[in-house]
């Protein structure tokens, strides 16, 4: 009798640690769409070039987006367009603009220059930094297709 239940009892135990590396194994699938081999969409594509840059100039590898020390951070589209804009001003000999987006409280876009905060495009006084923002988010709409 006693050997039955010992028997019984062992064969329990591996019923249930096998149970629990099961779920453990389980666990540690990421299911974004409902289907672990199906991916969504914007993650078929590659970053853009420059935030491939950024964040290869930091010593990051290649992330999805570049997020640096005492920047607000944003969604990780609004990081791309910042990295694209960036590199675009940088390239400017008479860049006088400090650029960064982020996600307000209430989940809204801030566009934030020179330390200065606007909810949108249009509230930026400079012309030419308004036309760089929308050729920025052009250029990542024409990479998120071309991908």
């Amino acid at each position: 009798m006693a050997i039955t239940v010992m028997v019984l009892g062992s064969i329990v135990v591996l019923i249930l640690v096998g149970l629990v590396a099961l779920v453990f194994m389980k666990s540690n699938e990421v299911q974004l769409t409902g289907k672990t081999e199906d991916k969504p969409e914007w993650m078929h594509s590659a970053p853009p070039q420059e935030t491939m840059d950024a964040t290869r100039a930091d010593d990051e590898g290649v992330t999805l987006f570049d997020h640096d020390s005492g920047e607000r951070l944003a969604a990780p589209f609004a990081e791309q367009i910042e990295d694209i804009l960036r590199a675009k001003l940088d390239s400017d000999p008479f860049n006088k603009f400090e650029i960064d987006l982020g996600t307000g409280k209430d989940g809204s876009l801030e566009i934030w220059v020179n330390g200065k905060m606007y909810a949108s495009v249009e509230e930026i006084p400079d012309e030419g930094l308004k036309q760089a923002f929308h050729e920025a988010v052009q250029k990542w709409s024409k990479q998120g297709q071309d991908s």
